[in-house]
Formats: structure tokens, sequence, C-alpha cells
């Protein structure tokens, strides 16, 4: 019984973690002008969306007292985080150096922060755990590892280009 407890708050925590970063990514969606970069939000927010229907159907099991199982967790499978090809990626980054990106290096910077302190909690947790919640832990931190690289490599990139440019006209 104290076992389930313990999970309940883990994946209460988590739920409450992965609305926020939708509600992040939704926010800075509104902001960001660059169709690349619109468009990558608006994948990550339906994952994001399929995070939080996988940990609240985890949720009304293991609250409804029933076995935590393979069942739960059966038949959810994201393909990977892929957002751009290379050419894209290139098209991309020329857009972000065309307009004023600035802000949107934040933007990236505290996506990818979000993802990184996810990814790193899931895997803690799993650490943690066994059976089941530790496979369907390990299966959240896989996802948001993706996101956390796909964040990491877009900000430094962009860290990159800015402070590379002649500034003072």
């Amino acid at each position: 019984m104290e076992q389930e407890k313990t999970l309940i708050k883990i994946f209460e925590y988590a739920l409450n973690q992965e609305e926020t970063g939708k509600s992040f990514f939704e926010a800075s969606l509104r902001r960001m002008g660059v169709g690349a970069a619109v468009e990558a939000f608006k994948r990550l927010i339906k994952e994001e969306e399929s995070h939080i229907r996988f940990i609240s159907r985890i949720l009304e099991g293991l609250k409804k007292g029933e076995d935590f199982g393979v069942e739960q967790i059966q038949g959810v499978v994201l393909e990977p985080t892929n957002y751009f090809d290379q050419r894209a990626k290139q098209e991309f980054l020329e857009q972000c150096v065309e307009g004023s990106m600035v802000p949107d290096i934040t933007v990236f910077n505290t996506a990818w922060l979000i993802e990184k302190d996810l990814s790193e909690f899931y895997k803690n947790m799993a650490e943690k755990t066994s059976g089941a919640a530790r496979d369907a832990l390990l299966m959240l931190s896989k996802w948001e590892k993706g996101h956390e690289e796909f964040f990491r490599q877009y900000r430094d990139k962009l860290q990159e280009v800015y402070s590379k440019m002649p500034w003072g006209g």
C-alpha cells in the first residue's frame, strides 16, 4: 500500500510537470514567428499531450487500487523525436538569423531546462522503483531526453550564430 501511495505521488508530480511544460510550449508558440519553430512546437505540444494521457491512465489505475502492470504501458509507443531533416534544420537556422531571434534563444534555453529536469526526474524515479512502474518511468525519461537534445542543439546553435554576429551596426 505504501508503494502505491509513493507511485501516485511520483506520477501526480510527473503529470503536473508535463502540464506545465505543455503550457510553456503553448505560450511560446504564440510568441514565435518563425515557421519551422512554430511547427516544431506544435509537434512537441502533441507529444506532451500524449505524455499527459499516458500518465493520467497510469494514475487512474493506481488511484482505483489496480495493480500497476504491463497492460497499462503496452501499446504506448511514440516515434523518436526527429523534428527536422538536415535540410529543414539548415533552413530553420537561416530563418533564425534573418529575424530577431534573441527572445527565442531564451525560449529554447528554458524549454531545454524543462525537458532536462523532467528527463532526470524520470530517470531518478525509475532507479527507485521496479517492474512496470520502472519501465514507464524509463520510457518517459527517454521521450524527454529526445526533447532535451532537440532544444539543447538549437539553443547551442543559436548562441553560436549570435556570438559571431557583428554587433553595433
